[in-house]
């Protein structure tokens, strides 16, 4: 058998290839060790495992070629591999509650800024109901918890570099309430030039040019920084056996008994390590992760990894017909073991971003419930929508501070008023965008209980006790303005033109 021409091409082009990648390696190395020696001791400890954690990570990036999986290879998930909450309800509740509650911990995802919605600091801290933040109602739902069940749940707040010192400034002011709350902060690791290959940091300063330098990877850091921090041995020494993990801007994410107790009355030799709370997708919903069954495994597939020709299909409601919530249930145990085993393989999201100056960077990151392949008798759980309520943008935040929700001790709860059970379409134009003017375009939040479908574009502000129902679309065009009358009542109506009303 001969070697072509090409077979010895591709020989020099994997050793070519090899080295190269080599010398990025190398390259790369040098440059963490001459940023470490900017920084003073403690801060260089911190940031060597940080470091070792980002080596890893940039490693695997440069031998993963294409995308990351095998498009022939995707099945759907067997059915029992993902179960209906109705069959889960029915193993009833635990028989001791406050036990099971007090082998728990939960703990929310507190990384990110109010930037996109035109606010300064931590996101958990801006005002989504009642003057309550996020960190608000969290603490509240989980405080009524302690007291109902007589129990203790810790609350544990994952922190960036980016919310951590704002968010401890705050946490003095739950300390005399009964919950426990511990902090940890997820790895801060350099932002590399895309062409270079390279970390754009000058030092491990996070100020002024060296602003856009850092980023907290995304959070499939939780499983290395949460063990680094030494909360993973802290809460297995008080008997905690699993964390349940969500995003803190997720108002449906409260803790279920129901899903608790599955996880408890297991057989100790069919433990379930992993539960991954999903639900049927809507056409809003297309972006979001999935469950497939790839390799005998359950995994998580992002968008992300889709090959291009395939993202039609991925959107697809019929095909993949669930989404992955981002709330989940985790076996502290087997992440002890998968940790020290150094057995999770998170696959890789490269996230290109252009800075302030035009240039152009990549972020390595991973998602949390990537992990999912990894564990043992992993299941996802078909959840009802009512646990899915994110808060991304001011359309999310109008409906949350609406009637359609009533709070109580911290979870809201889709109101008994409402006729149906699905949320309204709302869409808010971007004079809405920043929650401060989102405010001042509001005298009183309207009553939306029959409400179907907003549409609002323009310079458009909303005098007090309106109220809208079935479909509602309110355009102002460009140089004009809609004041909408207090006590006004839309319903199904188009209002376009200009519409000024001034005090006489």
């Amino acid at each position: 058998m001969s070697l072509t021409v090409a077979d010895l091409t591709r020989g020099v082009m994997t050793e070519f290839q090899e080295k190269l990648r080599a010398q990025h390696e190398e390259s790369m190395h040098r440059e963490l060790e001459s940023l470490l020696n900017t920084a003073n001791k403690a801060e260089a400890e911190i940031s060597r495992k940080d470091f070792d954690g980002f080596k890893n990570l940039f490693h695997r990036f440069l031998q993963v070629k294409g995308p990351s999986v095998d498009w022939a290879k995707i099945n759907r998930p067997p059915e029992e591999s993902i179960q209906p909450y109705e069959n889960i309800k029915l193993k009833g509740l635990p028989d001791n509650i406050s036990a099971s509650l007090n082998k728990l911990a939960v703990v929310k995802l507190n990384g990110g800024l109010g930037t996109s919605m035109g606010c300064k600091g931590p996101k958990s801290l801006i005002s989504v109901r009642n003057e309550n933040t996020f960190l608000d109602l969290t603490v509240k739902q989980i405080e009524h918890l302690n007291k109902t069940f007589n129990a203790d749940v810790p609350l544990v707040l994952m922190n960036s570099f980016n919310t951590d010192e704002d968010t401890n400034k705050i946490l003095q002011k739950y300390k005399h309430l009964r919950v426990n709350i511990h902090t940890f902060n997820q790895s801060r690791y350099p932002r590399i030039n895309k062409e270079s290959l390279l970390p754009i940091a000058k030092n491990m300063g996070t100020g002024g040019e060296n602003g856009e330098a850092w980023y907290p990877p995304g959070h499939g850091d939780i499983y290395a920084s949460f063990s680094n921090s030494g909360l993973l041995d802290q809460l297995l020494a008080e008997g905690k056996e699993y964390i349940f993990v969500s995003n803190i801007d997720n108002l449906g994410a409260t803790v279920d008994l129901f899903i608790l107790q599955h996880l408890m009355s297991q057989p100790a030799d069919r433990r379930c390590e992993f539960i991954m709370e999903v639900t049927d997708k809507t056409r809003a919903d297309v972006k979001g992760g999935t469950l497939i069954q790839y390799k005998d495994h359950l995994r998580l597939l992002e968008i992300a990894q889709v090959p291009k020709a395939h993202v039609d299909e991925f959107k697809s409601v019929t095909k993949f017909k669930i989404f992955n919530t981002n709330n989940l249930w985790i076996s502290l145990p087997a992440i002890k073991r998968l940790q020290e085993q150094n057995a999770m393989d998170l696959e890789i999201i490269v996230n290109p971003k252009t800075l302030d100056g035009g240039l152009n960077v990549i972020q390595l990151e991973t998602a949390v419930g990537a992990a999912i392949k990894s564990f043992n008798n992993a299941l996802g759980v078909n959840v009802p929508r009512s646990r899915f309520l994110p808060v991304k943008t001011s359309s999310d935040l109008l409906l949350v501070m609406s009637n359609l929700y009533s709070l109580d001790a911290g979870s809201l709860t889709m109101s008994k008023k409402r006729e149906f059970p699905s949320t309204p379409h709302v869409k808010l134009g971007s004079s809405f965008t920043k929650v401060q003017e989102f405010l001042c375009r509001f005298e009183s939040i309207p009553d939306m209980l029959e409400l179907d479908h907003l549409t609002v574009s323009g310079d458009v502000t909303f005098g007090k006790n309106v109220s809208l129902k079935g479909t509602v679309i309110i355009i102002a065009n460009h140089g004009d303005r809609i004041d909408i009358p207090a006590g006004a009542m839309l319903e199904n109506k188009i209002v376009s033109g200009n519409l000024r009303i001034l005090d006489h």
